[in-house]
């Protein structure tokens, strides 16, 4: 049992640094990685389904990681807070889509074969859910685009899609790869939540 939780917070801490070390920046740059919150959310679902409590704990302290940090860089980093705004708020429902589509994944498969294939697909529809959830909202809450039509606003939008969707992707890709040869060499069975 000990083991068991401990793994849950080993996973945990790993989510944790990875959100720390990357959510300063979108897209990224010369000097750092891409922001992987959405990644973050989704293996968090995806590792930590088999442990409930922590499981709950975690995405709490998730959000709370995620808003401060944007606190953070918005009030002393002097990074643009357009984005904080009344939608900001739905940011709890677009992580919490990622976290339970994962979270739902790893109670009915395994990251091997035919679950591969579903992780894959269920992973782009969660990170595509989540797009068009935060934009959505962005667009009919925020109280910054009322000039705009939803077309206008979607076609503007529409452009980071790609960037947004495969860097999450990417970052899923590898956390799953590094699992899947952590498996190979432990000769056992590739669950994201081994018992």
């Amino acid at each position: 049992m000990k083991l068991l939780q401990s793994r849950a917070w080993m996973i945990a801490v790993g989510l944790m640094l990875a959100m720390g070390a990357t959510r300063f920046n979108h897209f990224g740059s010369a000097f750092s990685l891409p922001d992987a919150s959405w990644a973050v959310f989704f293996l968090g679902g995806l590792y930590l389904a088999r442990y409930a409590r922590a499981s709950i704990a975690v995405f709490i302290v998730l959000l709370l990681q995620a808003g401060l940090m944007d606190s953070y860089v918005t009030t002393v980093k002097g990074v643009s807070d357009w984005c904080i705004t009344p939608a900001y708020w739905f940011l709890i429902p677009t992580y919490g889509s990622l976290w339970f589509v994962g979270r739902w994944f790893a109670l009915r498969h395994t990251v091997e074969g035919k679950g591969l294939v579903w992780l894959v697909v269920l992973a782009w529809a969660a990170n595509s859910f989540a797009f068009f959830l935060s934009n959505a909202s962005f667009y009919w809450v925020s109280g910054r685009v009322n000039e705009m039509t939803a077309t206008e606003y979607a076609s503007r939008v529409s452009q980071y899609y790609v960037s947004y969707v495969s860097m999450s992707m990417l970052y899923i890709a590898c956390a799953v790869g590094i699992h899947m040869l952590l498996a190979v060499l432990g000769k056992s069975k590739a669950h994201p939540n081994p018992v």
